[in-house]
């Protein structure tokens, strides 16, 4: 049987950047955090990202949350 364990977590915000002029498309601009606590709630996670983002010139679009496991045999 294995086991996990999660290792690392790493938060990223994203930000809108307007719209390209000769596409149209739309653009985005990244904010990433690592050695986020791996214990971190979702809701925690959200009011930081929330609290960040009334820093930044751009809106927020998006909060994601990556986690690293280790998988080990037990």
């Amino acid at each position: 049987m294995a086991e996990q364990q999660m290792i690392d977590s790493r938060l990223r915000l994203i930000l809108d950047d307007g719209v390209d002029e000769v596409s149209g498309e739309q653009l985005y601009k990244t904010k990433g955090f690592n050695n986020v606590k791996t214990t971190a709630t979702a809701d925690q996670l959200y009011a930081i990202a929330n609290a960040v983002t009334g820093l930044q010139e751009r809106p927020l679009v998006n909060v994601e949350r990556n986690d690293s496991s280790e998988i080990t045999e037990v």
